[in-house]
């Protein structure tokens, strides 16, 4: 007889009930369309199971059959299963075009060593259930990194946020850890509220289950992880087993959740295929699953750990308090391994100075919104390691990102920079045109590679955000959009795929007042790193092609027009000619009667000529005043610019 690997539902759906009649173990219909229930799947979803989440063993075994002939009876043929070891299903259209699938019970590869009994207990279903209730995201990144270390010990973890769960889903499982936070005087998160309320209202039986609780909370409250002893207390109640009693976590949760995640997960990795907890494998369990992190740490393409030595540092630290309108600095003298991070200081002076540090926390990943300034450089602090900014005094000035409101401490406010992106609309709105289809009929777009490639490039940005503090302006002009826009909005106006109305809105947005002239220096944003000379020179392409598309009209494009036909017809490219030049034609010509075109005909002149030459124009006629004259020109706030632009239009200088 066929065992069924997995089971879903295509699209269009007409809940004709035919499925649920036939199988309603498996099939459950809503007012939209048929769903897999949950308690058959080893993901415990509830959902159309388009992401392909394998039948637990026994239930693709029970219910093979009656799988079968519900999709030969679906009217309109969109139940889609697959059948494990290759056995043909009955009806041909209900199946997908699939590799051969391995046996689910032979689905765990079990490394070399194992004793016969470890090794049964590794057979069959291996899903582990880590529920989460998580008002800040402690409790979640616990859950998720408890699901990484989970597979040390062969288990399929999957991490479930408590809202939205269905408590019929718990009957099933065999395995359930669960972290949660407390909120308030003993209240549970938000986000795992309604699954508590529902589950005092169902009361499922969970006698299948083992179990263990992870706690959150703060021992200054009367009422500590409550939230965490009451999910204790229910799940005992309702019959579950427990294989770890719960842990209390104070608000320095790491080194507890460390304790408790090191002896439960080899616990409730030794319940077997049929729900029964081996206690007397734990020692074994303990020990293979021990091995996990050499094995994981081996391999061509396993990235090397770095670790640094420890580093005497000073921290300048900025605070401010919104309450008291008040600001200031705190000093601190500490000790840290150079390869930390940024964030990780922060951390902990937050759980062991000064638990009212105000910051945002990143995910380890580059994350847009932790955007600092240390020792001068804006950097994103979840991502920048202490030794790539201390300096040789071995301090460290830590403030909040530059040119935007301070909420409290080292958090800015980023909803003026948000709102200016809403009005922005940096978002595709393309034309339409002939393109590939999708299976499914809708169109998509196409790109040549080089196109692509080019595109990456310009806006391989790791946050706008951090874009948008760079900029010397932005804190003065509060009408001003900011760099980080502006760089998106050209990035927009540059990707082929832009329709043209957007493409002339953008252009037109971007030659406002307010838009991309109102920079005061282009140059105080490319020296901040890599991301700054990206945005740089971005932002330099969309003047120059602003000045192109008008003909150089307006200020600067009357500006470089004239530097330009100067630097022609002279062959120089210097600073001499801009005190004159920019005045027009008439400015040219007095070039004439002022020294200045004599001095460039000498070589007297910033154009990469002699030293000699530039210490001749000091002493010798017809030097004037000096080498350079000084810029004392109404029409000329920024100098640098026009060179700048002109530098980047005509690329022979």
């Amino acid at each position: 007889m066929s065992v069924i690997a997995k089971v879903w539902i295509e699209e269009d759906c007409i809940t004709c009930d035919a499925c649920q009649d036939i199988c309603p173990e498996v099939f459950q219909i809503t007012d939209e369309t048929s769903q897999i229930v949950a308690a058959v799947r080893v993901d415990g979803q509830f959902d159309r199971n388009t992401g392909g989440a394998l039948l637990k063993a026994n239930f693709g075994e029970e219910f093979a059959e009656y799988i079968e002939e519900a999709a030969e009876a679906c009217p309109v043929e969109i139940i889609k299963f697959e059948v494990v070891g290759g056995a043909a299903p009955a009806v041909e259209e209900a199946v997908a075009p699939v590799a051969e699938v391995a046996p689910v019970a032979a689905a765990v590869a079990v490394s070399a060593g194992a004793s016969d009994e470890l090794t049964a207990v590794f057979s069959g279903d291996r899903a582990l259930t880590i529920l989460f209730g998580s008002q800040t995201g402690n409790a979640a990144g616990l859950a998720e990194k408890t699901a990484k270390m989970a597979a040390n010990y062969e288990l399929t973890a999957s991490v479930v946020d408590m809202d939205g769960y269905d408590p019929a889903s718990l009957v099933g499982a065999k395995r359930v850890l669960i972290i949660t936070s407390t909120w308030g005087e003993g209240d549970m998160p938000d986000n795992a509220e309604d699954f508590w309320q529902n589950v005092n209202k169902s009361s499922p039986a969970l006698a299948g289950v083992n179990y263990s609780v992870c706690a959150i909370g703060d021992s200054s409250y009367d009422e500590y992880c409550k939230a965490g002893v009451d999910w204790d207390n229910k799940f005992s109640a309702l019959g579950a087993t427990s294989v770890q009693e719960i842990q209390l976590c104070d608000v320095d949760f790491d080194e507890p959740w460390t304790v408790w995640v090191n002896s439960v997960l080899p616990r409730i990795a030794c319940v077997d295929n049929s729900g029964i907890f081996q206690e007397s494998l734990v020692e074994q369990m303990s020990e293979y699953g021990a091995g996990g992190d050499e094995t994981v740490s081996s391999g061509d393409f396993t990235p090397g750990i770095v670790v640094m030595d420890e580093i005497s540092v000073t921290i300048e630290l900025f605070r401010y308090c919104p309450s008291a309108a008040e600001s200031g600095w705190d000093t601190i003298s500490c000790a840290v391994p150079a390869h930390a991070t940024i964030e990780d200081l922060l951390i902990a002076i937050q759980q062991d100075i000064d638990g009212s540090l105000a910051f945002r926390r990143g995910t380890n990943g580059g994350t847009p919104t932790t955007g600092l300034c240390v020792n001068g450089r804006i950097v994103l602090a979840d991502i920048t390691r202490i030794s790539d900014v201390i300096g040789s005094s071995a301090n460290l000035k830590i403030e909040p990102a530059p040119g935007l409101p301070i909420i409290r401490d080292l958090i800015v406010d980023l909803s003026g920079y948000e709102a200016a992106r809403a009005r922005a609309e940096p978002w595709m709105r393309a034309d339409p045109r002939d393109g590939a289809r999708l299976l499914n009929g809708a169109a998509v777009g196409t790109m040549d590679a080089a196109t692509a490639s080019q595109l990456h490039q310009k806006s391989d940005i790791l946050s706008y955000q951090l874009v948008q503090s760079m900029s010397d302006t932005s804190g003065y002009d509060k009408a001003y959009e900011g760099p980080g826009v502006h760089l998106q909005q050209w990035l927009r106006a540059e990707d082929p795929r832009c329709g043209e109305e957007q493409r002339n809105n953008i252009l037109s947005s971007l030659n406002e007042t307010d838009g991309i002239w109102a920079e005061a220096d282009l140059s105080s944003i490319a020296r901040y790193g890599f991301d700054g000379k990206l945005a740089a020179r971005g932002l330099n392409e969309a003047r120059a092609h602003l000045l192109n598309t008008s003909n150089y009209n307006g200020k600067h494009g009357r500006l470089v027009k004239w530097y330009g036909r100067s630097v022609k017809w002279t062959g120089n490219v210097n600073e001499t000619t801009l005190y004159r030049q920019v005045l027009g034609p008439l400015g040219l010509v007095s070039n004439i009667f002022n020294g200045v075109s004599a001095r460039m005909v000498l070589g007297f002149t910033r154009n990469g000529g002699p030293p000699i030459r530039g210490l001749q124009g000091l002493l010798m006629p017809p030097a004037g005043v000096g080498k350079i004259p000084n810029m004392i020109n109404s029409k000329v706030d920024a100098h640098h610019e026009v060179v700048s632009l002109f530098n980047e239009i005509d690329k022979r200088f």
